[in-house]
């Protein structure tokens, strides 16, 4: 469905850059509003950004559904985002500013890097995973072991990532609401990426283990516990020791308290899929107002 666009501005405060309206063309649905002021798209993106700041700030556990939920509205708050993008008045006043869209364009291409690389790290986890529940019911701790290995390989990518993300999306000042807006949204991917990033460690991967090689170096980054997500900080290390000696109810429970791990992995690896993907638009769109 298409229709055709309204024949009035978007204008930003401080912003001197408007030029009479182009004749009317018509655009995808999601761009089909054109501006009274405060343009309504810019009005449902605060919302969101501020809808996801009192997420981030809930108390209680943090559990997979809460993290998820965190990606969910981080992914809207892209396609929000995209949609403004999409307004050939914010495209205009873009293109006057190519400093700046150089400087998103790097900012996105940082997160895009960074959830590639979150993917690789949960797809490796995600297996490893698989096979340790195998090696529970056959009280295999040597298979075991191996999981641990890659969960102490994964706890230090998140660190690495951590790291990274914090830097990322440093977008400079500006006048403008546009560009505050963007700033916002900068900021709140790096506050849901931190989430995500914290979330999937483990409190105990620091810890020293029965199996010889399993010890991290006494530089290691320890993860606090109140920044993992629950079902990470319920698979603890008593579930790898003495597995040849657990009674069929233990491993039981065991067994049960993997398989809430291996759910939780997948529906992070999915909704992190979905924010990567939100990222390639956003970045594709934005390089496509410097180049048309």
């Amino acid at each position: 469905m298409v229709a055709a666009v309204f024949r009035r501005t978007l204008s930003f405060p401080n912003s001197s850059l408007s030029r009479p309206s182009k004749p009317a063309k018509t655009y995808h649905v999601r761009s089909i509003s054109l501006p009274c002021r405060p343009h309504p798209l810019i009005s449902q993106l605060k919302e969101e950004i501020k809808e996801l700041r009192a997420w981030e700030s809930k108390l209680g556990e943090r559990t997979s559904a809460w993290l998820c939920e965190g990606l969910s509205r981080l992914r809207t708050v892209h396609y929000s985002l995209d949609d403004i993008l999409q307004l050939p008045q914010t495209q205009e006043l873009l293109r006057r500013q190519p400093a700046a869209v150089e400087k998103l364009l790097e900012d996105f291409l940082g997160f895009v890097d960074l959830y590639g690389r979150f993917q690789t790290s949960v797809l490796a986890l995600k297996e490893e995973q698989s096979a340790a529940q195998v090696a529970i019911r056959r009280r295999d701790e040597s298979k075991v072991a191996l999981f641990v290995k890659a969960q102490k390989r994964m706890n230090k990518d998140m660190g690495k990532l951590v790291s990274t993300v914090r830097s990322t999306g440093r977008f400079p000042n500006g006048d403008g609401e546009l560009i505050s807006i963007i700033r916002d949204v900068n900021q709140v991917t790096v506050l849901v990426s931190v989430a995500l990033f914290n979330g999937v460690s483990s409190s105990w991967a620091s810890r020293k283990f029965p199996w010889k090689g399993l010890r991290l170096s006494k530089t290691a980054k320890r993860v606090k516990v109140e920044e993992c997500i629950q079902e990470f900080q319920q698979v603890g290390i008593d579930i790898f020791w003495g597995l040849k000696k657990k009674g069929n109810e233990e491993v039981r429970i065991d067994l049960k308290r993997m398989q809430a791990l291996e759910n939780c992995i997948r529906g992070i690896e999915l909704c992190s899929e979905r924010v990567f993907r939100s990222l390639i638009n956003t970045r594709v769109s934005l390089l496509n107002i410097l180049t048309q």
